[in-house]
């Protein structure tokens, strides 16, 4: 998220993004330096603890990243009279709704990942006063530790591969998140603009994620459908199983699809589905390596 962000937001203006050497989300007063420092217009934090097995063993350090750190920059954001764009999950739901969640159902989340992101979102909507919290879900990357690029790895092995079928999401590509974000600054900035306001007119909290959705084992499909590494080993083999039996450390919601209406309403803006965004994905990744489709 943070390099697709670099990229996208370098239209907008200067684009700063501190090393974790000089902004460590972990201490407080080292993003209040750091703010107080760089004095920015608007701040997007991309950064998260979402080691959601491991955070149930290390809840402090999750709560002290996903929930203190946002504070902070809501405090500080306000201090200066700086924007601040803030990420959220699916997570922070339980997953018993069957349809889409909207940005008013209750939040439920089933585990320490989900309810310290949710948190972060009551600390910023309680102190930051021009703010955009976007929930999104199941983000994959060209870079980074994502389920994307570890299917692709591990296709080339050959190997049998037991992966979740009854958890339902949007797979949601890091590149359309960031230029998507892009597009709210530019609304939010030439709607203050043009009224003479000094306040976002659509602060707030909205959904934006990819349309549709699949199961994990749809969403594996689906890339090995656009890989030629992986279509060409012949050993691969994907077995359905359910959220019981992959026995991971922490619950998950087994409906994590969220309805982005009120980000279509308030902006006029979708993002594509989440299958298209994969093929658009898969397009860079075969570009980037030399491969061909």
């Amino acid at each position: 998220m943070g390099w697709e962000l670099r990229r996208s937001l370098s239209a907008l203006g200067e684009v700063i993004a501190p090393e974790r050497s000089e902004l460590d989300l972990g201490d407080a007063a080292s993003i209040r330096r750091a703010v107080r420092g760089i004095k920015p217009s608007l701040v997007v934090n991309a950064a998260a603890y979402t080691e959601v097995d491991k955070a149930e063993s290390e809840a402090a350090l999750a709560f002290r990243i996903n929930a203190d750190a946002p504070a902070v920059l809501a405090e500080e954001t306000k201090r200066v009279g700086a924007g601040l764009v803030h990420y959220s999950t699916d997570y922070v739901f339980d997953g018993a709704k069957h349809d889409p969640y909207v940005e008013e159902d209750a939040p439920n989340p089933l585990n320490v990942y989900g309810r310290s992101k949710l948190a972060g979102e009551v600390a910023v909507r309680a102190i930051a006063r021009d703010y955009l919290i976007l929930r999104t879900s199941w983000v994959y990357a060209q870079r980074g530790r994502n389920f994307l690029l570890t299917m692709l790895r591990l296709a080339q092995d050959g190997a049998i591969l037991r992966i979740v079928a009854d958890q339902r999401g949007a797979p949601t590509y890091s590149r359309t998140i960031a230029d998507a974000t892009a597009h709210l600054i530019t609304c939010l900035r030439n709607s203050a603009s043009a009224t003479d306001e000094s306040s976002w007119r659509h602060s707030g909290l909205y959904h934006l994620s990819c349309m549709g959705s699949t199961s994990w084992c749809g969403f594996a499909r689906s890339i090995f459908s656009l890989s030629r590494t992986a279509n060409s080993t012949p050993a691969l083999i994907l077995e359905e199983i359910s959220t019981s039996d992959y026995g991971a450390a922490a619950a998950r919601p087994l409906n994590s699809v969220l309805c982005n209406h009120k980000l279509k309403k308030a902006f006029d803006i979708s993002l594509p589905r989440w299958d298209h965004a994969l093929e658009l994905c898969m397009e860079d990744l075969h570009c980037r390596s030399g491969l061909s489709r």
